[in-house]
């Protein structure tokens, strides 16, 4: 985003004050939070809201991104927001949810009266997305076989699927097959249910002209006595060894699900 006339004399001016001086004297102004300070917060680390805003004043502009890998207590996305910034916070724990998402939702709601609240005269407002990693997909059991993990039910093994074959995943409310959608009328079936040729038959005599199925199962037939030109079977672990890595936690690889808010 260009900087307007405004921000340019701004910025002018910001640097300004400093030019000339050892670079100690920009941050030796800064003192750590007291802890009585409405901004204190039961976190080990925890940085100065003011620390933080002077290192976006000095490297971004409003509606620039801004990532931290290391949320922490969540200041820097708590900065981010005051300033209009947009930003990506990653964190680990139940420290994401007890200091993070409750710092975000008071910045949010206007509640948030420490930190540089005044200083940008914050009023509250704005809105954020939480993410959390899903479980690994696809772990390895005792005999070295790849298994879908007991943590997926069937709704999120099948979005799961989706995502990793390129489909987008819409249930069709009025045929259980039509799970997800892809180009030129083709769809994915997730199931863990052995697949039959009955089974085929009726999915088949459902399909209209020039619709192309997808079926990804656990368990299919041993070997296709009948042909369904318009089907194609895959195993589900197959589909998916070569594009996710099994038996990890947090891996980044695997797709992410939004959960439930969390109340209050």
């Amino acid at each position: 985003m260009p900087e307007n006339k405004t921000q340019r004399i701004q910025r002018k001016q910001f640097l300004d004050e400093y030019k000339g001086r050892p670079i100690g004297n920009l941050w030796t102004d800064i003192n750590v939070i007291n802890p009585m300070s409405q901004e204190r917060l039961e976190f080990t680390g925890q940085k100065p809201e003011i620390l933080i805003k002077r290192c976006l004043e000095l490297t971004t502009q409003p509606g620039d991104l801004v990532l931290d890998s290391f949320l922490g207590s969540g200041t820097t996305a708590a900065v981010a927001h005051k300033m209009n910034r947009r930003y990506i916070g990653i964190e680990m724990g139940e420290h994401a949810y007890t200091h993070c998402k409750t710092r975000l939702d008071r910045v949010i709601d206007g509640t948030d009266a420490g930190g540089i609240t005044k200083a940008v005269n914050w009023q509250g407002g704005g809105g954020y997305s939480f993410y959390e990693l899903a479980p690994t997909l696809v772990n390895i059991d005792s005999h070295g076989e790849p298994v879908i993990s007991k943590e997926y039910n069937a709704e999120q093994l099948a979005a799961a699927v989706a995502l990793h074959e390129g489909y987008t995943y819409s249930p069709d409310p009025q045929c259980f097959w039509k799970q997800a959608k892809g180009s030129n009328n083709s769809y994915l079936f997730v199931t863990t249910q052995a697949i039959d040729f009955p089974y085929l038959d009726i999915i088949s005599k459902e399909m209209k002209p020039g619709e192309y199925l997808t079926i990804a199962a656990t368990t299919l037939p041993t070997e296709m006595k009948k042909p369904y030109r318009y089907i194609s079977l895959k195993y589900i672990p197959q589909m998916l060894l070569k594009k996710c890595k099994f038996g990890v936690t947090n891996d980044y690889e695997l797709p992410i699900i939004e959960p439930p808010k969390v109340e209050e």
